[in-house]
Formats: C-alpha cells, sequence, structure tokens
C-alpha cells in the first residue's frame, strides 16, 4: 500500500446506477461497449473492462463500485497487457490474481471473442482500451533483462521462465535476455549497453545486480544521460528483494512483471560512497554496526534461511555489542516532527500533481549536465578536508560516537520484507534517511525494536535518532582495514592487537567490538555462536546488502540521478510514519486560515 493511494466506493456507477444515467451517458456507454459473440459485450467502465456474458467463467475479485451480477464481470485496467483485432476476432491478454489478497501471483489469461462491429469501431475500441490500460506508462518496453542464476537458491531462471517471461512477451515487450556468469558481470554490461537501443535493465535477481547495473550506468563517459534513460528494475528472484518491495510492493515474481509492464518512468536519488580513490553508486542502503554485521556476518550459515538474520542479530544483542565511530554529519532535517511535514509537504506536492512528478522534484542541475559523466561531488570524498562548521555549511564536526549500536543510512523505506526501517524515505527529496542507535541500551529495549520495524512503532521510538541528511563522513574506530589483514600472517593476526593507518585524520585503530555477553551455552548452540560473533579481525560495511571494504568512507546523495520503474512515481509502497496525516491536514487547516486572511485584507483594502 502506499500513502496516495484512493479509496474505492463513494461514486456513482453510470453502468449500474439507473438513477445517474444522463443523456451524455447513453452516448458515452454506446461507443464504450463493443458487441462480441452470439450474445456478449465488453464495455469500458472508469476502472476496467466489464466482460457481459453468461459463458464467462472467470474467479477475478470485482472492483468495489460495481454491483455484482450473475453474468457480468471487471478486468481491472491494470491487469490488462495488450489486445488484439485479427480476422474479425479480439484477442485480450490479461492477468488473473491466483488467489483474492494484495500479493498474490498472478496467471495469464486471454479472451476471445469474434467482433459483431466493424473492424474500424473494433480498432478504435481496443485504442480507448489500452489508453486505460497503460494511461503515462510506456507500452511495448525494450528490456534488456539480467538473470543472476545463482539467485534464489540458483531457481530465478525457472522462476523467469514459467512466471515472468510469458508476460512480457504477451504485453508485447521486445526482451533480450543475458545470464551473468560472474561477480561484476552486470557492470559490464550495463557499462557497455547501447542506451538508444533500450529502456530497461531487469534484473531477475536479488538486490546485488540492480546495484552492479547503476554503478556499470555509471561508468560511461555519458554516465547522466544514461541513468536517466535507462530504467533499471528488480524481477524479485533472490533472498533479498527489497528494491522491488519499495517500488512496487511485492517479491512475488510475476506479480513483480506486471508492475514493470505497467511501470511509470520514476527518477531516484543515488548515493556515492567514497572510500580512498574508489566512488560507488548506492540505491539502496549503507550500514555498519548491528545490521551490517547481522547480515554479512552471518554467511557462513546461510542454510538457516531467513532465520540467519535474526540468529545473528540475537547473538550481538545478547552480548550488547558497541561498534565506536567518529562520524560528520550533514543534517537538512533534525527532528521527527519536522521530517513528517516534510513528508507531508512532498507528498501534497504530488497529489496536486497532474501525470508526472512536479517540477520541484526534478534536478535542474543534473538536467543541464546530461551528457556528461557523473555529477561533481559537492563534498569532495573521505580523503579531502570537511567543511568548516558554521551554519552556511550544516556539517557537524568530526564526532566521537563510543557506544554506537547500529549506524543505518537508508534511500528506501523496505530493507526486507517485513522490515521498513525508513518509513518516512522519499524516492526524490535529495536526502538519506540517517538512523543511529546506542548499543548500550537495555536487552529487552533493544528486543523490543526489533519487534517494532515490524509493526510500525520504530519511527517514534525514543531511542531511535532519525535525521534527513545530505552527506555523512564516518571513521570506524574497531576492526582492523582489510588491506592490512590480507598482509599479516594468521600468527601476526593472533599476536596483534592494534595497528594504526596514518592518512591525513582518517586513522583506524584496532579495537575489537566490544561485548559485555553472558556466557554462552555449550554444544552446538555454542559453536554457532562462536561461528557469528564478531571475530575483531575485521568489521563490515555494507552497501546495498554487498559488502565493501573495511574503510573510513563518506556519503553524498545526489537528487533524482537515477530512474526506476515504479507504481506510484515519488513515493514508495509503503503508507508512510505514522501521524503524518495529521500533520498534513494541520497543514492544510493553517494554509486555508492563511488564505482566508488575505481575503480578508484584500476586502478591506477595497
Amino acid at each position: 500500500m502506499n500513502p496516495l493511494s484512493s479509496q474505492c466506493g463513494g461514486h456513482t456507477d453510470p453502468f449500474t446506477d439507473a438513477a445517474a444515467l444522463s443523456e451524455g451517458d447513453h452516448d458515452n456507454i454506446l461507443e464504450s461497449t463493443l458487441p462480441v459473440g452470439d450474445d456478449a459485450s465488453l464495455t469500458l467502465s472508469a476502472d476496467g473492462v466489464i466482460v457481459t456474458d453468461d459463458g464467462f467463467n472467470d474467479s477475478e475479485p470485482r472492483l468495489c463500485g460495481f454491483f455484482p451480477t450473475t453474468h457480468a464481470k471487471t478486468i481491472p485496467f491494470f491487469h490488462i497487457l495488450n489486445a488484439q483485432l485479427l480476422n474479425n476476432t479480439i484477442s485480450i491478454h490479461y492477468v488473473r490474481p491466483k488467489r483474492p489478497k494484495a500479493n498474490s501471483k498472478v496467471r495469464l489469461r486471454t479472451l476471445i471473442y469474434p467482433i459483431s462491429a466493424s473492424a474500424d469501431a473494433a480498432e478504435r475500441w481496443i485504442a480507448r482500451l489500452l489508453d486505460g490500460a497503460y494511461g503515462i506508462a510506456q507500452r511495448s518496453k525494450r528490456i534488456k533483462v539480467l538473470i543472476n542464476p545463482f539467485a534464489g537458491a540458483t531457481r530465478s531462471q525457472v522462476i523467469y521462465n514459467k512466471q515472468i517471461a510469458p508476460l512480457f512477451e504477451a504485453a508485447g515487450c521486445e526482451v533480450d535476455v543475458e545470464p551473468t556468469k560472474y561477480r561484476g558481470h552486470a557492470v559490464e554490461v550495463a557499462r557497455d549497453i547501447d542506451v538508444e537501443a533500450y529502456d530497461v535493465l531487469a534484473c531477475a535477481s536479488g538486490d546485488g545486480l540492480p546495484m552492479e547495473c547503476f554503478n556499470g550506468l555509471g561508468h560511461k563517459r555519458n554516465a547522466m544521460e544514461a541513468l536517466r534513460k535507462i530504467a533499471v528494475v528488480q524481477l524479485p528472484c533472490g533472498t533479498g528483494n527489497a528494491m522491488s518491495w519499495n517500488l512496487n510492493g511485492t517479491d512475488e515474481p510475476s506479480l513483480a512483471a506486471l508492475c514493470i509492464i505497467k511501470g511509470i518512468r520514476t527518477p531516484i536519488d543515488l548515493a556515492s560512497v567514497t572510500q580512498g580513490n574508489k566512488r560507488t553508486l548506492s540505491f539502496l542502503s549503507q550500514s555498519l554496526g548491528i545490521v551490517a554485521e547481522s547480515d554479512l556476518g552471518t554467511e557462513n550459515i546461510r542454510w538457516m534461511g531467513d532465520f540467519r538474520f535474526t540468529f545473528g542479530f540475537l547473538v550481538r544483542l545478547l552480548g550488547k555489542t558497541l561498534y565506536p565511530i567518529e562520524y560528520a554529519v550533514k543534517t537538512e532535517i533534525e527532528s521527527k516532527d519536522d521530517i513528517k511535514k516534510h513528508y507531508a509537504r512532498e507528498l501534497s506536492h504530488l497529489k496536486h500533481a497532474t501525470e508526472t512528478l512536479p517540477s520541484s522534484h526534478m534536478n535542474k542541475e543534473l538536467e543541464a549536465q546530461s551528457g556528461s559523466g557523473l555529477p561533481p561531488l559537492r563534498f569532495g570524498t573521505i580523503n579531502d578536508p570537511l567543511p568548516p562548521k558554521d551554519e552556511n555549511s550544516g556539517w557537524t564536526r568530526l564526532e566521537s560516537y563510543p557506544n554506537l549500536g547500529n549506524f543505518y543510512c537508508g534511500n528506501m523505506c523496505w530493507m526486507a520484507a517485513d522490515a521498513p526501517f525508513f518509513p518516512a524515505s522519499l524516492p526524490n527529496d535529495g536526502m538519506l534517511d540517517l538512523v543511529t542507535i546506542d548499543g548500550d541500551v537495555s536487552r529487552l529495549k533493544a528486543f523490543k525494536l526489533m519487534l517494532a520495524v515490524g509493526n510500525g512503532t520504530f519511527f517514534d521510538d525514543e531511542i531511535v535518532r532519525i535525521r534527513k541528511i545530505s552527506a555523512v563522513r564516518v571513521i570506524p574506530r574497531f576492526g582492523r582495514p582489510m588491506e592490512e589483514i590480507s598482509s599479516h600472517s594468521l600468527q601476526d593476526q593472533a599476536t596483534t592487537t592494534s595497528s594504526s593507518n596514518d592518512n591525513n585524520n582518517n586513522d583506524t585503530t584496532t579495537i575489537s567490538p566490544t561485548s559485555t555477553a553472558p556466557k554462552p551455552p555449550t554444544g552446538l548452540l555454542q559453536r554457532l555462536f562462536a561461528k557469528v560473533a564478531s571475530s575483531g579481525k575485521t568489521g563490515f560495511f555494507s552497501v546495498d546488502g554487498e559488502q565493501l571494504p573495511w574503510q573510513p568512507f563518506q556519503v553524498e546523495i545526489h537528487r533524482g540521478l537515477g530512474t526506476v520503474l515504479s507504481r506510484t512515481p515519488g513515493v514508495y509502497q509503503y503508507e508512510g510514519p505514522r501521524g503524518w496525516r495529521d500533520v498534513e491536514q494541520q497543514q492544510n487547516i493553517q494554509q486555508e486560515q492563511g488564505e482566508g486572511a488575505v481575503g480578508q485584507m484584500g476586502s478591506v483594502t477595497s
């Protein structure tokens, strides 16, 4: 569900409400109705196609607003893929949900009828049907599909062939399929792709391939043009399908394919992550601390499935593990109330936009530089001095955070199917949502906080600090740099307790994450604890779920640099932070009062 979803009901239906019919309505019904078969008809309504046929047996749930009859069913516009007229026979390709629920698989279906009207009338009817089915979405998209054969327990190719390919074909999409052969292959494909030959790069994978595609497009000489022309999307076939949850509200491959077919081009913010002399584009998140450790630090127990993350989290939770860092932040919005106000304002702009995103959501600087490579970094790299702390720069000083438990920076709402960590996140507001949580809170509070993510109370919890930021610099003060570990022998690693890396002021001291864990249980569980407990050799830095080197880093956001396809432009498939609608109503009241006061002043003046 997204916060711009309208509710059904409350409107008259001229196809069933006789009292609402006017002379114009009668004419409209005649133009909207196509006689087919012996005693059947297809009628265009406001929301779909009404099939009136005693022989039509489809268990498609009706839309609210249409009264059920014994011989009429409605196919929603969103479910219609294509329609064709051949030899006086009309064929309509559509999908039907397997079950009457929001996240159900969909199956391809086809209606075939001989037409009773003229071919010209049928062609005009089909044109109106497809206008309703697609709206402003592009039809017959040209899609380059990359399949990670190792994703989803190596079933991604089977999933694509059975659930996705038939829908693309029925919708008239031009598809070019290529399996990836090694890590980084998608970077090369995206780097070399002809931006005039394709509209979409679709990744049948988890979240790793979309990250590679954004970075491959970012390597092109005309990177900004490529990132604007090629929409990167996900066909969810992996263990992590956050991109699809955010843009489509599902991890069902067939339903996600439908959303891509009907998807609307949407600009999305991308972040630059700099380490040393390397620059990496990120679309999802950057994290260190308990979340990164519970994900990347549990790769050795993948046989546990999704529970491995929870197990890793609990191990570190019991240990009350701390991850000391130094960091500096360029904060744009500090308080949670102001973040809700910002969210309400952004959605208010979207509600009043007619077809596409309002101009306020477009990055004018990127438009002007569209023929060049990546945009320049406004705040430099991790190797550059920080801007001075003053009111104009907005940066804080480099501050010590010795008791950090979790550092989580998000550019999307959903981090997993049941984890909307960043409910106030927006695709194109030019800001990242930064969550920081102390690691020395009580175990009970920390456990309740983990549960709060799924039930929507996480944002307002008093121990969660959330800020809207445009940049952040982080220097870890625990673990050892990865390159240093690789250069030492195992014996050296066992005897060395500290080291330093003198690079300006970005040195990283070897400090193991501190823990006050109770003595772990014995036996098998003890061995599992040992497997996932932090070794102290290095920390884990996660970008879009992928491990990057354990080094100081700096993150900077670029508004609207990338392009995706989404069901609802400008907003993710989530209801937003609790209470934002109350803020919106208060803003509307204040605006109306202000306009009324201006009107009264005008009357007095006149």
